[in-house]
């Protein structure tokens, strides 16, 4: 296998998970929605850099090391569950604080309260530690990545290359959605879609956190 065809392989097999509807795209949607365009980005772009460590990490074999030790892979797990429930919950509780506000209240007064609460650094931290949190993603790549290293090539490099292949396409999908809900902002922006985006996303987070706790995999 050449380092181009590898790659070209990689991208078809990345591009395929990328598009799959899960916990990220939730995440940036919910970001884009409720928080706005940068937020939203800054959540994508923690979750790409999520990606690249643990793209790194498969090549040099340290997810391999994860899967192998029970214990630390437990210990993952019951971490990125109890991470994934904290977040929903969260939002679960804001959508229950907002559907109490005086229905004189300005709608928009608590959106714009909730946008300045969040910072550009906690939504990149956000998507960051949802992507590091989540075992199953050391899993997927010590499973296929290695199977796109050609033989002789450096593992460090070419798992950071492959990695960084899945974040291009990863941003592309990313910067589609975001820009694509911008176009629908004027409507998104009602305080009811927000509120039940907030409780969808945070019922979509307390659903994985459970599902990962159970050890489904």
């Amino acid at each position: 296998m050449t380092i181009s065809s590898a790659l070209l392989s990689f991208a078809v097999v990345a591009g395929m998970l990328t598009i799959m509807p899960g916990l990220d795209t939730a995440l940036v949607l919910r970001s884009a929605i409720t928080l706005g365009r940068r937020r939203a980005f800054a959540t994508a772009l923690g979750i790409l850099c999520g990606v690249l460590v643990w793209g790194m990490a498969a090549a040099v074999g340290a997810s391999a090391v994860l899967t192998a030790s029970r214990l630390l892979y437990d210990a993952l797990r019951v971490a990125g569950a109890v991470y994934l429930a904290w977040l929903g919950i969260g939002m679960l509780r804001r959508t229950l604080k907002e559907r109490r506000r005086p229905a004189s209240a300005d709608p928009a007064e608590g959106a714009g309260a909730a946008a300045a609460e969040e910072t550009w650094v906690r939504s990149w931290a956000r998507g960051l530690g949802t992507s590091l949190l989540n075992p199953k993603n050391g899993v997927f790549y010590m499973a296929m990545l290695p199977q796109f290293i050609p033989s002789g090539a450096p593992h460090l490099l070419m798992g950071a290359v492959l990695a960084a292949v899945h974040d291009l396409e990863g941003l592309v999908w990313f910067s589609a959605l975001i820009f694509g809900t911008q176009l629908a902002r004027r409507w998104l922006d009602r305080g009811s879609v927000r509120r039940a985006i907030d409780a969808i996303t945070g019922t979509v987070l307390v659903g994985f956190g459970i599902k990962l706790a159970l050890g489904d995999n």
